[in-house]
């Protein structure tokens, strides 16, 4: 190895250190934080020199674990309906030959564009109208407009690089088109899914301003909002321990997620990177 092929290593390894740093330092500073004392924690220190669990038994015993249920039981029906739904839309747009079929895909993915305050108050009246107003349906119900339309575009995409002569050949031995979805392309786009369920799951998880509007109670509310709610008269009043151990709290699942669903991810992702 020359001199210049090793000064190269060094700085590549170097930059991929910055990143990894970059990335991986606010959940440093999160977890450190939920640790520490609240007399401690405005001192300039990297290692606390006392931990203490204070702040996560201060956040569970109100109704934040409520709220933690309310969010899993949201984000995991929202992830059902949506690839349910999505593997319809997909395999419709992408192996039915039907005119119209770009503009339809062009409005999928236009309607992905559109910023969650400019359709705010049209769902605010369908939520109020359906009487689910304060209710986990409700979040079910707006999520689907945000993610619907991304996974149905992905799956698509997906769709395109299966090969139609499965399709004949199961076609040719009577399979119908039902039979053909669940069969065939649900087994092959087993990557594409778990990449695309997790994306769904994450959406779901974090979102905000649905979760604000169209809850009241702490019985319907989830952890975004929860969070949020934490407050004090001023920054420096504000609950910073137990808003850094909600955080944890909040992040450990979808970490636990990526990490169990790694393989599949990293699969989908490739496979939707080549062209067959």
């Amino acid at each position: 190895m020359t001199g210049r092929q090793l000064l190269r290593r060094m700085a590549f390894a170097a930059f991929l250190g910055a990143i990894l740093v970059f990335a991986l330092f606010p959940l440093y500073y999160a977890f450190t934080t939920s640790v520490t004392p609240s007399g401690e924690l405005f001192r300039p220190e990297i290692f606390p020199e006392r931990w203490t669990a204070e702040h996560y038994r201060g956040i569970l015993a109100g109704a934040f674990l409520r709220n933690i249920l309310n969010s899993a039981l949201v984000s995991a029906a929202v992830v059902v309906l949506t690839l349910a739904f999505a593997l319809g839309a997909a395999y419709a747009l992408a192996r039915i030959r039907f005119r119209g079929r770009a503009a339809v895909l062009f409005g999928i993915l236009a309607i992905s564009m559109f910023p969650q305050i400019a359709v705010l108050a049209g769902m605010f009246e369908l939520v109020r109208s359906f009487g689910l107003f304060d209710s986990l349906g409700a979040l079910i119900f707006s999520y689907l407009t945000l993610t619907l339309p991304f996974a149905a575009w992905v799956l698509a995409t997906f769709m395109h690089a299966i090969p139609v002569e499965l399709e004949e050949a199961a076609a040719l031995d009577g399979a119908s088109p039902l039979s053909v979805l669940l069969r065939i392309f649900v087994p092959l786009l087993q990557p594409a899914l778990a990449a695309t369920g997790l994306l769904v799951f994450i959406a779901a998880w974090n979102e905000f301003l649905f979760a604000l509007t169209f809850t009241l109670s702490d019985e319907s509310r989830t952890v975004p909002v929860a969070i949020a709610l934490l407050s004090g008269s001023s920054a420096f009043e504000l609950p910073w321990g137990s808003i850094m151990a909600a955080a944890v709290l909040v992040t450990a699942p979808i970490v636990a997620l990526a990490l169990l669903f790694q393989r599949h991810i990293v699969s989908g992702l490739l496979a939707g990177a080549i062209k067959q």
